[in-house]
């Protein structure tokens, strides 16, 4: 029987310096009349904001602004976003921000038109496509402009859900204009980016992948070890900027067809519970992930390596495979990623905890090799054991 793959990518993207300025033009061509913007407080007081504000009004598009949008968005926000969009009959909604923004705004489209609550469309197909969704993202981390689910906290079980559907949370378009991310704080720029590279690495990595996302996330990880770290010393580093922005989007591609694995099992527990951003809980266990993987798909790291742009150097295969594993924990230190020990909440005691409710998670299920609560415990520890010996260097 015939291998058959599956690719979805239904969202058109416009993307290039300046694009901000057509969203009230592509608003009209759609024939939208009435939209909500979701942001959060910090966007919503900017010069960007501004920008889309005046586009709108421009082409006498009605907007209301809801800004209650908090890292890691909570279930019971999108409920109360969902009301206030049904109550003021609105199109279409526009999410300016990041993944947070994002996702939230996916939740609220999919309540609009699906009814019921966010918890009750957590892990379950949605029956009616959401509510149409303009994306315009204002970080290079998270692809969720292009991808097809939202991953909502509920608080009461303190567990990171996934509200989605292959066929009806498909953004309508993607605005991806890199002048949004100029102004990005350095720290900003390291976690998203290196999230943006854990969506390429596991996408590229993991059990179920196909030549179109194999294509995608190599190109996605060459354009960000190319242009990462410009964008982090030099944050108005034009190219590095827009190449950040595309390498994103590119990892979202990439991974909402084939999956992502342990990193993000780890990333979405500890985000659940100790609120970490996710950006910086992706980076955390990235490398330690890649080194455990490497035994069930050894080609794969070397052709991550190579992508990576590391000089061979006479190394063999397993040598040039491990040295991507350096290369990114190397990046990290580079970056001034926080370490574990300095992730508020997250104490050796609860090790045994993350490690179950990581090995719970079902991203665990499609990780490269199989991996086991004691796996991600051992993990942990010897995390924690490096960054104690590199501070005792």
């Amino acid at each position: 029987m015939l291998e058959v793959n599956n690719f979805f990518h239904g969202t058109r993207i416009v993307e290039g310096y300046g694009v901000l300025n057509e969203t009230g033009n592509e608003v009209k061509a759609l024939g939208f009349k009435k939209v909500l913007i979701v942001t959060d407080d910090f966007l919503s007081k900017s010069a960007h904001y501004q920008v889309l504000k005046e586009s709108l009004e421009k082409e006498e598009i009605e907007y209301l602004l809801e800004t209650n949008v908090k890292p890691n968005p909570r279930a019971e926000d999108c409920d109360a976003m969902a009301k206030v969009a049904i109550e003021e009959k609105v199109d279409a909604i526009i999410a300016l921000g990041g993944g947070s923004a994002m996702d939230q705004a996916k939740a609220v489209a999919a309540i609009v038109t699906n009814g019921k609550t966010t918890v009750e469309w957590g892990d379950v197909e949605l029956e009616h496509s959401i509510l149409p969704l303009i994306c315009i993202p204002s970080t290079a981390g998270t692809g969720s402009e292009v991808t097809w689910c939202a991953v909502i906290t509920d608080t009461a079980r303190m567990y990171k859900m996934t509200v989605g559907d292959p066929i009806h949370m498909i953004p309508t378009l993607a605005i991806c204009d890199p002048t949004i991310t100029l102004d990005l704080p350095q720290s900003l720029t390291a976690s998203c980016g290196v999230d943006a590279l854990t969506h390429c690495i596991e996408a590229y990595t993991v059990k179920v992948h196909q030549p179109i996302t194999d294509a995608l996330a190599l190109k996605g990880i060459s354009l960000i070890a190319q242009n990462l770290e410009k964008a982090y010393v030099n944050g108005h580093d034009k190219e590095a900027r827009r190449n950040m922005m595309i390498a994103s989007t590119i990892g979202g591609m990439s991974f909402i067809s084939s999956n992502v694995g342990a990193v993000h099992a780890f990333a979405e527990t500890v985000g659940a519970w100790f609120d970490t951003p996710h950006g910086v809980a992706n980076s955390l266990f990235l490398p330690y992930i890649m080194e455990y993987n490497i035994p069930a798909c050894l080609d794969r790291f070397v052709d991550i390596a190579d992508a990576l742009g590391i000089e061979r150097n006479g190394m063999n295969d397993q040598e040039y495979a491990y040295s991507a594993v350096q290369y990114v924990k190397d990046l990290n230190r580079r970056l001034n990623i926080p370490k574990i020990k300095e992730i508020k909440g997250i104490t050796e005691d609860k090790f045994d905890a993350i490690a179950q409710r990581s090995a719970d998670n079902v991203l665990s299920n499609d990780n490269a090799r199989e991996i086991h609560k004691e796996d991600y415990l051992e993990l942990l520890k010897k995390a924690y054991k490096d960054e104690g010996e590199k501070e005792n260097a």
